[in-house]
């Protein structure tokens, strides 16, 4: 008898063991991410710089997460329509943003009526690139430079018309600088998108645009579009030959943009490291970094804390830049 109680003993502990296990255990499975394909929100239409960041590094993340990334194109309200989506999505994981410095900087910045807050809605993953703008005019243009440019519409004001991806980005931004600095009278066209905004200048519709690098060199290498200047400090390397509107006669001035992967606030911790180590492994394979600076895009790795404390920085100086230049929505 006694034996019989001691295997009846037995057999009840092995049995609650196994159910410990099985609790234990099975939670470690459920979480574990991903588990089905992740959607790649971008705020803006295909063709454009944002776009263009998104689907050079999607291939390598889909390979180093184990699953399908598929980029989302939801353009409209200069970024928002797509950024509100993002920020509105389960915090799981499975729906991230192609974020920048347009809708999640600078226009809730500009537009108190912006349906998210730029950091307190998202959780950041990855700081990946920065991206300079160019000034383009066609090629028939008189004008060569910022200066010849500039006089121009001096000699003409109010009839020059400047493009731009929407109001509030940073190539809005970098049109009302310059019209501030030099003084001119620059009429001011967005649109939802940087293709479009090229598209009107090759066919003659405005007088220029200033857009993100990425869509532009095509263009430029085939003298579709005449490139008269870039606004970041430093020349690009893909435009050696091109001046800086600083060294163009405005010294200090200075616009760049940036690209990162963020995730609805919330997001578990343990999915935002496994999304930043794709992101990270991606843009330190040869490949990928490689196509990123082909489009002119300057590589940047951080861990989703580096990345928090940049944006914070980032918020402010843009809220400096807008308060100098008076920049308001309409």
């Amino acid at each position: 008898m006694p034996d019989k109680i001691s295997g009846l003993i037995t057999t009840v502990l092995c049995a609650c063991f196994g159910c410990v296990q099985a609790i234990v255990v099975f939670p470690s499975h459920a979480q574990d991410f991903p588990a089905r394909p992740v959607r790649l929100v971008v705020p803006w239409p295909p063709g454009g710089g944002v776009d263009i960041a998104a689907r050079t590094i999607q291939p390598r993340m889909a390979e180093f997460l184990g699953q399908s990334v598929v980029v989302d194109n939801r353009p409209g309200a200069t970024g928002m329509i797509g950024t509100q989506l993002a920020a509105r999505a389960p915090a799981d994981g499975y729906t991230i943003l192609l974020g920048a410095a347009g809708p999640n900087a600078i226009l809730p910045l500009v537009n108190p009526n912006a349906p998210y807050d730029a950091l307190k809605d998202f959780a950041e993953v990855s700081h990946f690139a920065n991206t300079l703008y160019v000034v383009v005019v066609h090629p028939s243009m008189p004008a060569n430079s910022i200066k010849e440019l500039v006089a121009m519409a001096r000699a003409k004001p109010g009839r020059l018309t400047v493009g731009s991806s929407g109001i509030a980005t940073p190539a809005h931004i970098s049109g009302e600088f310059l019209r501030v600095a030099s003084g001119i009278d620059l009429v001011s066209v967005s649109y939802k998108g940087v293709a479009a905004a090229i598209v009107d200048v090759m066919g003659g519709q405005i007088t220029m645009a200033i857009v993100t690098i990425s869509p532009v060199l095509p263009h430029a290498k085939t003298g579709k579009l005449k490139v008269l200047a870039v606004t970041s400090g430093q020349r690009s390397t893909q435009l050696p030959d091109v001046p800086t509107i600083a060294e163009s006669g405005y010294p200090g001035f200075e616009v760049v943009n940036w690209y990162g992967v963020l995730a609805p606030a919330g997001t578990p911790r343990n999915v935002i490291e496994r999304l930043a180590e794709a992101v990270s492994r991606t843009v330190k394979s040869t490949d990928a970094r490689g196509r990123l600076i082909a489009v002119g895009l300057e590589v940047v790795e951080s861990t989703p804390a580096q990345y928090a404390a940049f944006r914070k920085k980032d918020l402010a100086m843009w809220a400096r830049m807008i308060k100098e230049a008076n920049i308001r929505m309409e």
